[in-house]
């Protein structure tokens, strides 16, 4: 590390290398940010030196990706060079989408589904085709690309067959070429259209999995597919009726979660809460974690976060934001420090759909909309109670929807049978937001 005093020009370097960056440790982060800001420096900067000159601080620091910090995309791995090589020209595209409404056209209606299995017919999507709406989140698990005819896959494809025949097949299918056709779309993947059950950071063939994601659902040539990562933001309307929608990546940056002591038993069904340092936590990666704070300064009325995993619920041991309590907290404490007001959280994975408020997270009541599934139904009731729950939550197939009356200053947040009809409601009250 080297400082150069110039009080104009502080920055703090770090001096390393790995296979086709250089970099420093996921790990490393809090600290270095932490001796940043003691050292009064305003930049940390990458530099490559010679391997003998760099042995020490390489112990020191275990690699992660420095894109992180740029928030660029890094030179293509070889295992990403390869897969393209072979594949890029013949990806599978989804059928065209109805354009966005203009950006001072406000939204009053969005619908919401996830966990589609795109080997079978989907009557819920057939049913969102009929509805009336100005926008449709697909929120995960929007195919199942590590499932084939039942049989998982271990993620140990290079070539991902499964994933890319998977989204093939969605684009074939009639119900979601008539959602595709009439409604505009934002779309978060989870961990079966990522491409391996329950995967984070560590899945090898990650890099692949993005691009097929992000050329189906044509977010390659968007910001979203300029950088590590699939997330992204849109806007629709004019102060006081401003909605900003807000899609999160929960699984290429996110660290391992801490495997159940009990099997099946409730609470700990796969997952319990990590008791890992906050350093070793880690949700969104360090670029999301400050593209998000960036994005909740910018001025809106209602904010819609689309997490692919439940963000308020902690009663279960299934994947959730609680599995990873401190990067729960972070956020939360992001939302309090930006004043960002008037929140909704929208969720898919669980093959139940659920609706929550919480009055004592943040400074106001904060509430989420899990909608789940499409199309693969386990149960027909759940008996899944968590404190912050409304209601029961439903279990058969199923979509959602928000609607926004703004006039009255109110929203309502829905579940939907299969066909359409309506099986849980809960009418809330917003503000005005902090503009």
């Amino acid at each position: 590390m080297r400082d150069f005093g110039d009080n104009n020009h502080q920055k703090l370097e770090i001096f390393g290398i790995c296979d086709s960056c250089l970099c420093i440790s996921q790990q490393s982060r809090s600290i270095l940010r932490a001796l940043s800001l003691l050292l009064g420096m305003k930049e940390i900067i990458i530099m490559r030196i010679p391997l003998k000159a760099f042995s020490i601080i390489f112990v020191l620091m275990p690699v992660f990706s420095c894109s992180e910090l740029s928030g660029e995309r890094p030179a293509p791995s070889q295992t990403l060079q390869d897969f393209k090589a072979k594949f890029e020209r013949d990806l599978p595209i989804a059928p065209k989408s109805a354009s966005f409404p203009s950006s001072d056209i406000p939204l009053k209606r969005i619908l919401i589904g996830s966990c589609n299995d795109e080997e079978k017919n989907s009557n819920s999507l057939s049913a969102v085709s009929r509805e009336d709406a100005d926008l449709f989140l697909m929120v995960g698990d929007n195919v199942y690309g590590d499932v084939d005819r039942g049989n998982y896959q271990d993620g140990s494809d290079p070539e991902l067959t499964e994933l890319r025949d998977a989204f093939a097949d969605l684009a074939k299918r009639p119900e979601f070429r008539e959602v595709r056709a009439k409604f505009p779309m934002m779309v978060a993947w989870d961990d079966h259209d990522y491409g391996i059950n329950d995967g984070g950071g560590d899945f090898k063939y990650r890099e692949a999995a993005e691009l097929v994601h992000e050329r189906f659902w044509g977010l390659d040539n968007q910001k979203a597919g300029k950088r590590p990562g699939t997330y992204y933001s849109n806007y629709f309307g004019k102060s006081g009726q401003r909605t900003q929608v807000i899609v999160l990546d929960t699984r290429f940056f996110r660290s391992a979660l801490t495997k159940t002591d009990k099997r099946g038993a409730p609470g700990k069904e796969r997952y319990i809460p990590s008791t890992d340092s906050p350093s070793d936590q880690d949700m969104l990666g360090a670029t999301q974690w400050e593209w998000l704070d960036a994005e909740l300064k910018k001025p809106a009325d209602i904010r819609i976060i689309v997490s692919s995993i439940q963000v308020l619920p902690v009663v279960h041991g299934w994947e959730s934001w609680n599995k990873l309590p401190s990067e729960r907290l972070r956020l939360f404490d992001l939302l309090n420090q930006n004043k960002a007001e008037n929140v909704i959280i929208v969720s898919g994975d669980r093959h139940s759909s659920f609706i929550y408020e919480s009055n004592d997270i943040l400074n106001y009541p904060i509430r989420e909309l899990t909608a789940s599934s499409l199309n693969l139904s386990f149960f027909d009731k759940t008996s899944e109670m968590d404190a912050a729950q409304l209601g029961e939550g439903y279990s058969k197939e199923n979509f959602g929807s928000i609607s926004i009356d703004w006039r009255n200053r109110t929203y309502r947040l829905e579940i939907h049978a299969n066909d359409g009809t309506i099986v849980r409601s809960e009418t809330f009250n917003f503000g005005s937001a902090n503009l």
